[in-house]
């Protein structure tokens, strides 16, 4: 078939269970798939500050780098918790699995919905960040940035279908590229700074607000930097909730793994802060302040675009964190009967295809709705985030508390400072984020965790109406009576399959034909007289030349004459040699199973004869 041709060309050949050993990735690999939402969030974390310092005076950009500090100390406290997540729960689920075995199952939902909603707007930042990239160095594709945005989730989709094997390897250059690149512009920028250098001169700064002091910026204003700057820290829990992605010792390997990235993390953000505040690099609306410290300390030539080459795809790669993260956590919560089944299950490359596609399909809805806008975006997804962040930690403070195992205090210690700094942070966002979008995320996380416990009910109520358990085992099986209907609109080839299979399964067989034309209805019995004279011949009256309506009701008519029967429609179909022949055809079939569907007592069933023409 054409689309199953297709799906090969474009996700390869499927994957035996037996690979599922060989699709785990070392670390080199996981620092690249599992990190690069975290170590992309230096492109814009430090422009998130500058944005509400600088609103209210130029000179206040002299606090980005104690409010980076701060950060940076938070970042250290919250990757040194992590790692004892790793520990007590190599299996991945993060803190939706933390929080529900330590917190009970309202928390572990909260948590999950947060992670969730996290994820999606992940991919939704990283790719409008990216694409804010490609613009800043060719401003002439800033009105297409939706469309880009979007052409590159589709890219991203299929390569996670294809593997995470493969993924990694995709994955690894661009975001070693992209951290060769940085570095390069740190050291080479405090190079410049130390020894006075000539560096191209940013853009004069407008005239400020205020001409105070920047040692009178108000309270709230610096808590506001610091909560906007926290996006630095998304992305840190990915290597906690993915520990099964790695090679053995997965545990092992996935702390150490945390540890690299928190460092690269801290020395990246506070490094590119340093130089904005000393370059007084001023945020622009159509250039991002990362590419306006590339332009100051490598100028106009081709290290600048190398720079904004890897910025972009480091961007638009980070959301691949949550291609990893989100199928995990959709998985383990279908797997408790929260989310649909089918988000568990592998796809032909071992990955869950199904999450996949969903979280491309909201992602996508969320970039159109906000037009690509990175700095819309982020406001959303800092609270969830601190959520998750908090309940995590609080979760492995009962953890602790209850096994005290060797060197559980030092474990406690390190999460009570974790909980107590993330949930401190959790309440700044709230607060100075509220009016800019975490209102939004406030609202939605209730509704998640409202829809979950709807789906975990549904399972249990469908499983208590199936359930044979209390039931006695019959000594046979008796059989089923039904009436068979089989609708027609002309004899051919196909009407007469589905005729011979309709006598095989009941004595009680009707060809049922809807009138429209009283002479093709002549010409239709006569026809009928020489085909099928032994089966009773119905014919349906429609004065609205309705085909479908008609059809229904007498199905409907006839299961009141017995309503302890079933009545299986059994429809002719013609299957076309070529799948866009399908077109030109009507699709009589498909309206019908559609509208039988939640009919008691119905069954549906196509007698489908293949074409051989071209």
């Amino acid at each position: 078939m054409f689309l199953e041709r297709t799906k090969r060309f474009l996700l390869g050949e499927p994957l035996s269970n037996q690979s599922m050993s060989g699709e785990k990735i070392p670390r080199w690999k996981a620092l690249a798939v599992l990190s690069s939402d975290a170590l992309s969030s230096v492109a814009y974390a430090t422009e998130e500050i500058i944005i509400p310092l600088v609103a209210f005076s130029v000179l206040a950009l002299a606090w980005s780098v104690p409010v980076s500090l701060g950060i940076v100390a938070l970042l250290l406290i919250v990757s040194t918790s992590y790692r004892q997540t790793i520990q007590a729960y190599p299996n991945g689920g993060g803190a939706y699995v933390v929080a529900k075995e330590n917190l009970g199952l309202q928390s572990g939902l909260i948590a999950g919905a947060a992670l969730l909603i996290g994820y999606i707007l992940t991919v939704s930042v990283s790719v409008s960040a990216g694409v804010s990239a490609i613009t800043s160095a060719f401003p002439t594709l800033l009105p297409y940035r939706v469309g880009i945005g979007l052409v590159l989730i589709l890219l991203l989709t299929i390569m996670n279908l294809r593997g995470i094997r493969e993924s990694a390897s995709i994955f690894a250059l661009p975001t070693y590229f992209f951290l060769f690149m940085m570095l390069s512009m740190i050291a080479y920028g405090l190079l410049k700074v130390l020894f006075g250098w000539e560096v191209d001169s940013a853009p004069a700064p407008t005239q400020p607000i205020f001409h105070e002091s920047y040692a009178a910026v108000p309270l709230f204003l610096i808590l506001r930097a610091f909560s906007s700057g926290c996006a630095a820290l998304t992305g840190i829990e990915a290597i906690s909730n993915g520990v099964p992605a790695f090679k053995d010792p997965p545990e092992k390997n996935a702390k150490s793994t945390l540890t690299t990235m928190a460092v690269l993390l801290c020395i990246l953000f506070f490094g590119i802060t340093a130089l904005i505040q000393s370059y007084e690099i001023l945020p622009r609306a159509d250039e991002a302040a990362i590419s306006q410290l590339a332009r100051a300390v490598f100028g106009e030539g081709i290290l600048y675009y190398l720079l904004q080459a890897s910025t972009a795809l480091i961007l638009i790669l980070a959301a691949n964190t949550s291609y990893n993260g989100f199928p995990w956590l959709a998985a383990i919560l279908a797997k408790d009967r929260h989310l649909p089944r089918q988000l568990a299950i592998l796809g032909d490359k071992l990955v869950y295809s199904n999450s996949i596609i969903w979280l491309s399909i909201v992602a996508g809805l969320l970039l159109i709705l906000f037009n690509g806008d990175t700095h819309g975006l982020i406001p959303l997804y800092a609270l969830g985030v601190f959520l998750g962040f908090t309940l995590s930690q609080l979760g492995m403070l009962r953890h602790h508390l209850r096994h005290k195992n060797q060197g559980w205090i030092k474990g406690f210690s390190i999460n009570l400072l974790g909980a107590a700094t993330t949930f401190v942070v959790m309440i700044v966002v709230g607060m100075t984020k509220f009016s800019q979008g975490a209102w939004i995320v406030i609202v939605l996380i209730p509704l998640v965790v409202l829809v979950l416990k709807r789906i975990h009910q549904h399972y249990l109520d469908v499983g208590k109406e199936l359930t044979l358990l209390g039931q006695a085992a019959p000594d046979h099986l008796d059989p089923v009576k039904h009436t068979v209907i089989v609708p027609i609109s002309g004899v051919h080839r196909g009407v007469i399959e589905a005729l011979r299979y309709a006598v095989s399964i009941s004595d009680d067989v009707r060809a049922c034909y809807v009138e429209i034309d009283p002479k093709s209805t002549e010409r239709m019995e006569t026809v009928w007289e020489q085909w099928g004279r032994d089966i009773p011949f119905v014919v349906l009256k429609s004065p609205f030349r309705s085909i479908i309506r008609p059809l229904l009701d007498y199905i409907d008519d006839l299961g009141q004459t017995t309503p302890n029967e079933l009545v299986t429609v059994v429809i002719p179909e013609f299957v076309t040699a070529k799948w866009y022949h399908r077109f030109l055809h009507n699709q009589t079939a498909l309206i019908i199973r559609a509208a039988l569907l939640f009919k008691k007592n119905r069954v549906v069933t196509s007698v489908r004869y293949h074409l051989k023409s071209t």
